[in-house]
């Protein structure tokens, strides 16, 4: 009897660790795809880039413009979404007279292409790659938010922006996960993400921001994570910040204005 149990319980188990494995892709990347002929609207003036990739795939981002521009943000979105959201989530790093590149990851959106960590992180080059076009490096700052940390990171580990912005990043993707739930079978995640072996390697000035009411991702990893860095660095903590407002705090208008060159009295918002 008692055999029977642990068998029918071994087959449980593994059922439940091969539907995860199969299925990790769409808890991990919460992606909204959008029709090829959708059409963005938002308040600010922007274009509608496509960028194409080595392996024949599209990357769709949207360029926001301002007058006279210092220079340019390079901003990595979270996990969940589209740029139909995260083009207005982003709309208020226009206050501080950038202008903001945000690019859709593969199949998210009307990029195309399947998840890849080394090709997601080639795309992520290649669109420093299109700003710089337009911007020198002293004038590009790369921003991750989340999950767009790793790509903002293993960015700046290739470049020489003038700085890099961490958002409420996470250590790796194992940890990250483990931070969610302890009891996750992370043995069988075919994604690394591995921002603590990028980290070191970065020579731009770093800031981190995070609040220390975030259960997303782990405050507490977040430190290790600064702790590796090796460039001039800041970590500013959001007392009570979540994963989702860190921007409405004067804290962090105070800092992000610093870093931006701007007068915080010239902000509108």
């Amino acid at each position: 009897m008692i055999k029977k149990i642990m068998a029918t319980l071994a087959v449980i188990v593994a059922v439940v660790l091969i539907l995860l494995y199969m299925f990790q892709d769409k808890i991990i990347f919460q992606s909204e795809p959008l029709a090829k002929n959708y059409v963005y609207s938002f308040a600010q003036e922007f274009e509608e880039v496509n960028l194409k990739t080595n392996d024949g795939e599209t990357i769709n981002a949207l360029h926001f413009k301002v007058k006279e521009p210092k220079g340019i943000i390079l901003f990595f979105h979270g996990n969940k979404g589209n740029l139909s959201r995260w083009g207005n989530l982003v709309a208020y790093l226009e206050a501080y007279q950038y202008d903001v590149f945000v690019m859709d990851y593969r199949n998210y959106g009307k990029s195309t292409g399947s998840y890849n960590e080394k090709a997601m992180y080639n795309d992520a080059l290649m669109a420093y790659e299109y700003v710089k076009k337009q911007f020198p490096d002293e004038q590009i700052v790369v921003y991750g938010r989340s999950l767009g940390c790793t790509f903002a990171t293993k960015v700046a580990t290739k470049k020489s922006p003038k700085h890099v912005i961490l958002e409420a990043p996470f250590y790796n993707m194992k940890k990250g996960v483990r931070f969610y739930s302890k009891l996750a079978p992370t043995f069988i995640i075919k994604y690394k993400f591995e921002t603590n072996k990028d980290i070191p390697k970065v020579t731009s000035p770093i800031t981190f921001f995070h609040g220390d009411a975030d259960i997303v991702t782990s405050f507490e990893d977040s430190k290790d994570l600064f702790n590796l860095a090796i460039s001039q660095k800041d970590f500013v903590v959001i007392p009570e910040g979540t994963h989702h407002n860190l921007k409405d705090f004067a804290i962090y208008k105070k800092r992000l204005s610093e870093i931006l060159s701007v007068i915080p009295t010239e902000l509108s918002f």
